[in-house]
């Protein structure tokens, strides 16, 4: 799935998951897929992965002036995900 332009006000996207649970699968092909688009659409935000066993998965976005918004992503599929992502920006 490619991923288009992120709003402005995004300054920061974190993506928290598990490295080997089932409930991250769905992350773990969003970034695999993905991320490269996500990167190249968008060069001024920052994103950051962060892996850590039993973690659940989670999407964080920062906006202007610190606001933060967040997500679960658990079971979620690649596709679900990448909806999730999307949803939780444009707030």
């Amino acid at each position: 799935m490619s991923f288009k332009q992120l709003p402005k006000a995004v300054k920061e996207l974190r993506l928290h998951l598990c490295q080997n649970s089932a409930a991250s699968a769905g992350v773990r092909e969003f970034i695999k897929s993905s991320f490269p688009a996500l990167k190249s659409s968008n060069p001024d935000v920052k994103v950051l992965v962060r892996e850590a066993q039993g973690v659940a998965p989670r999407a964080f976005v920062r906006f202007d002036r610190g606001v933060e918004a967040q997500a679960g992503l658990e079971n979620l599929s690649e596709k679900d995900v990448a909806s999730a992502l999307n949803k939780l920006a444009s707030q």
